[in-house]
């Protein structure tokens, strides 16, 4: 097989750019001339605009890594290991790693060889020769979804089940597998995603699921025992075409591993409020008064993300990745600063009254919706916190905590 040096990058499944690997394992990204000379482009991300709105067309060399957009579009942790050993290639080098999985990533980007092959059934690491060991074609798995957390793009079958695609593409469930680190995830995730529902978020559909019913599960993963946590894919259509989104990660070009340091939730409030209506300004609001009760303390940026629906505006996408992690961990703070300060105890309505004068939101708007959020959230929270499927730690933990939050 000839060295791949170019990956083509396509958005809606039309070409749109390139990136090229040159000597020294370094890889440049450029947009292609006809999407630069195309004034009704739709758009790749946020983060490819200047302050004037115009389309950025030089971007430095990376080396190893891709530019922050096309890395954040990989998975994290444990779930790159393990779908970079099925698909034979070196983690670490996300080149090679994202010519594996480009066939099925996040949003409407795909990812294929130049060269016209096809994309790459037992792909290389290091474009001289394949690593040895098993067979390529055994059991790969070609899809990428970001984050750590070890999940699955499913698709339903005839009986309503969800069934892991053969050919290890395709699918518009995912499905997140229990963790052998924190007790009923998946129960605390559908628990506090229900709850977020009641009180009027965007919440994607989603079920739990026993993982014996789960069709095809790859190698390894039938091993684990009790449900998972099964979420309809807000950026795949019903007809099953893409629909493009990014995390805010990608937006303001960080790497995953900065997902922690790099913005602020009033940050990410700026860009909504500049790019997105009154509706997801209340909308993020909520988000982050609700994550903040119940003690959400990994509302990172790679939680939040932005959608195209009409493949131009960008909107706040569905809510995800709603957690109470105080019932594992002891965190007194938030995953990113609010404006001020990111500790529980100091959210109150003059730290929110901060972040909308310096994220230039309407603060009546913010103000008010947080009230009336907090209000929502004691009555569904009381009327079903012994009813929902989490356990009762976590039930214990968020009373407790919700106690020593000024705005509650």
């Amino acid at each position: 097989m000839a060295e791949v040096s170019v990956l083509e990058v396509l958005l809606y499944e039309v070409p749109i750019g390139t990136l090229t690997r040159v000597a020294g394992d370094r890889t440049l990204f450029a947009f292609s001339e006809a999407y630069v000379a195309d004034r009704n482009r739709v758009v790749l991300g946020l983060g490819f605009k200047d302050q004037l709105g115009e389309l950025i067309t030089e971007f430095r060399p990376t080396q190893t890594r891709l530019t922050p957009f096309f890395s954040n579009l990989l998975p994290e942790g444990h779930m790159r290991v393990y779908l970079a050993e099925r698909a034979r290639v070196n983690p670490a080098r996300e080149f090679f790693l994202l010519r594996a999985l480009g066939r099925d990533l996040p949003g409407a980007v795909t990812v294929r060889p130049a060269d016209g092959e096809d994309w790459p059934q037992g792909a290389r690491d290091d474009g001289d020769h394949e690593r040895p060991g098993r067979n390529p074609h055994d059991n790969a798995l070609r899809f990428s979804l970001a984050g750590v957390q070890l999940k699955l793009s499913a698709i339903s079958d005839a009986r309503g089940g969800l069934t892991i695609p053969a050919k290890g593409v395709g699918g518009s469930w995912i499905v997140k597998l229990p963790s052998r680190e924190f007790q009923r995830l998946p129960e605390n995730e559908f628990s506090m995603m229900t709850l977020a529902s009641l009180i009027g978020m965007d919440v994607p559909a989603m079920q739990l699921i026993d993982i014996e019913a789960i069709g095809n599960l790859p190698e390894g993963m039938g091993a684990l025992a009790g449900r998972a946590l099964a979420i309809e894919r807000f950026d795949r259509a019903q007809d099953g075409s893409a629909v493009h989104i990014e995390d805010f990660a990608q937006i303001f070009g960080v790497y995953p591993e900065d997902k922690y340091r790099r913005a602020s939730y009033r940050n990410i409030a700026s860009v909504v409020g500049a790019e997105g209506s009154s509706e997801d300004v209340a909308e993020f609001v909520r988000r982050l008064t609700f994550n903040t009760l119940i003690g959400n303390a990994d509302m990172h940026l790679k939680n939040w993300s932005m959608i195209y629906p009409d493949r131009r505006r960008a909107a706040l996408a569905p809510a995800y990745d709603f957690v109470s992690t105080i019932a594992y961990l002891t965190d007194r703070g938030a995953a990113l600063n609010f404006s001020r300060t990111k500790l529980f105890s100091e959210f109150s309505y003059d730290e929110l009254g901060h972040l909308a004068a310096k994220a230039l939101l309407p603060e009546k708007l913010v103000l008010e919706t947080a009230r009336e959020t907090v209000a929502l959230f004691h009555q569904h929270w009381q009327a079903e916190k012994a009813n929902l499927p989490h356990s009762a730690d976590v039930v214990r933990a968020i009373d407790d905590h919700v106690r020593t939050i000024p705005l509650a």
